[in-house]
């Protein structure tokens, strides 16, 4: 009896054991991982102050308070620093997730409001269009920053900076290494103030990826990505040779811009 009683007992500690278990591999599978967001970055070309005039009026008085109603927190509208000829305005436009990206599209069709405090921007004539074309490209952030990051309100440079890479593994691969193998984490650390990382699953030149990073002025600019140049951390993970910029980036497209008066960015 005693042996009976044993074994039974054996028996139900065991079963308890790798019930416990399973149900902590259950626990650890369904903890749920932040949601990413989605970036629509739009560059205007326009050919006269007239346009730039249209479009900075639309998206103050008309698109960012719709979108905000809308849930969309902050809206970045930037012009450049530094134009080749006259400038492009450029706007940033974050979204929760791809559903809500789609819910936005569909009600600005439906807001009276929006239609109406736009109108001049929206029915511009084919004479005088509010611009040359528009450029949009739809981004996926990345699971080491998956939220956007307003840096503080105070006069402020942001560079957007745009990597491109010969193949989807190569563009990948990248996105690896400021992922897992830490790059964001150095842009962090040195303080550029990161705004987003993001991938582009829609839009021109692909395969590529941009992000957003902010200084106080050039001298900063200066200071900090020389900084980087010479981080330890840097200098190591860039010596790995499957995340050498020789292997993964073919081009990087920089522009330094300047917030608008009423971005939100």
């Amino acid at each position: 009896m005693k042996r009976r009683s044993f074994v039974k007992a054996s028996l139900l500690t065991g079963a308890a054991v790798t019930a416990t278990s399973a149900l902590s591999i259950a626990a650890t599978d369904n903890i749920k991982k932040p949601a990413l967001e989605f970036y629509e970055l739009r560059v205007y070309s326009l050919s006269n102050d007239k346009q730039q005039k249209l479009v900075e009026d639309y998206y103050r008085k008309a698109a960012i308070p719709a979108l905000n109603r809308m849930g969309v927190k902050h809206v970045g509208v930037f012009t450049e620093l530094k134009p080749a000829g006259h400038t492009k305005v450029y706007v940033m436009v974050p979204y929760n997730s791809i559903d809500h990206f789609d819910d936005v599209s569909k009600n600005l069709e439906n807001d009276a409001r929006y239609k109406a405090e736009g109108s001049a921007y929206l029915n511009s004539p084919p004479a005088e269009p509010a611009y040359i074309r528009i450029e949009s490209s739809l981004l996926k952030a990345f699971t080491h920053m998956p939220a956007m990051e307003v840096p503080p309100d105070r006069p402020r440079i942001f560079e957007l900076r745009q990597y491109q890479s010969a193949s989807e593994s190569a563009g990948k691969k990248k996105i690896e290494m400021f992922n897992e193998g830490g790059e964001i984490d150095i842009f962090k650390r040195l303080g550029f103030k990161p705004v987003f990382w993001g991938e582009t699953l829609i839009g021109s030149s692909r395969p590529n990826l941009t992000y957003m990073v902010t200084f106080d002025d050039m001298e900063a600019h200066a200071k900090l990505w020389k900084s980087f140049g010479s981080d330890p951390k840097w200098k190591e993970i860039s010596s790995i040779p499957e995340y050498a910029n020789a292997v993964l980036i073919s081009k990087i497209n920089s522009t330094l811009l300047v917030p608008a008066d009423f971005s939100q960015i």
